[in-house]
C-alpha cells in the first residue's frame, strides 16, 4: 500500500500517530491530519512541505527535540521509543566510526546546541560519521537565522523520507 493511502485509509488517531513518527511538530501533525485524503504521492509529499514551512519556529523546534543527537548510542531507544528504530537507520553511518570521530561529534553538538538553542539537525540517511561531522562543522560558524533555517530543510527531508517509508 502507498504511504498516501495508508494515511488516507487511516482513523483520525492512526493517522496522528503515523505522521508523528515522521515529524515531532503537533501542529504538524494536526494540519495534515485535517489536509487527507491526500490521493496521491506527489500531494501528499507536497502538502507536508508546504505546512512545515508554514510553522512557526517553536513548531520546528519541538520537531528538532523529538530527534536523538547525532551520534547518540545511548538511551536513544528509551528516550525516542516512537522514532528510535528510524533514528538507528538514519544515523547507521556512525556504527563503524571511530572512537575519535565519535568524541570528535559529540563535542561538536554541544557546541552547536549551545550557540543555536537547538540540536544539530542533518538528513543523515546515506552519510558516513565523518560525512555528518564536516557539515556539522561547516554549519557552526552560520548565524541563527540562517541555520534554524538549514535545521528546518533538513528536517524537511527527514520527513520525507519518513513519510515515504510509511
Amino acid at each position: 500500500m502507498e504511504p498516501w493511502q495508508r494515511l488516507d485509509d487511516a482513523s483520525p488517531d492512526d493517522a496522528r500517530a503515523l505522521l508523528r513518527r515522521c515529524c515531532g511538530a503537533t501542529a504538524w501533525v494536526e494540519r495534515m491530519t485535517a489536509l487527507r485524503p491526500f490521493g496521491c504521492r506527489e500531494t501528499l509529499l507536497a502538502s507536508a512541505r508546504e505546512e512545515w514551512f508554514g510553522l512557526r519556529r517553536a513548531d520546528w523546534l519541538e520537531a528538532f527535540s523529538d530527534h536523538p543527537k547525532i551520534g547518540q548510542r545511548d538511551s536513544v531507544s528509551q528516550r525516542f521509543t516512537r522514532t528510535a528504530h528510524l533514528s538507528e537507520r538514519e544515523q547507521s553511518g556512525v556504527n563503524s566510526a571511530s572512537d575519535d570521530v565519535l568524541a570528535a561529534l559529540a563535542a561538536d553538538n554541544r557546541a552547536y546546541e549551545e550557540k543555536f538553542g537547538f540540536i544539530f539537525i542533518v538528513c543523515a540517511t546515506g552519510k558516513s560519521a565523518e560525512e555528518m561531522l564536516q557539515v556539522l562543522r561547516a554549519r557552526l560558524p552560520n548565524q541563527p537565522d540562517m541555520e534554524i533555517r538549514m535545521a528546518a530543510e533538513e528536517q524537511a527531508k527527514i520527513t520525507e523520507l519518513r513519510l515515504l517509508g510509511l
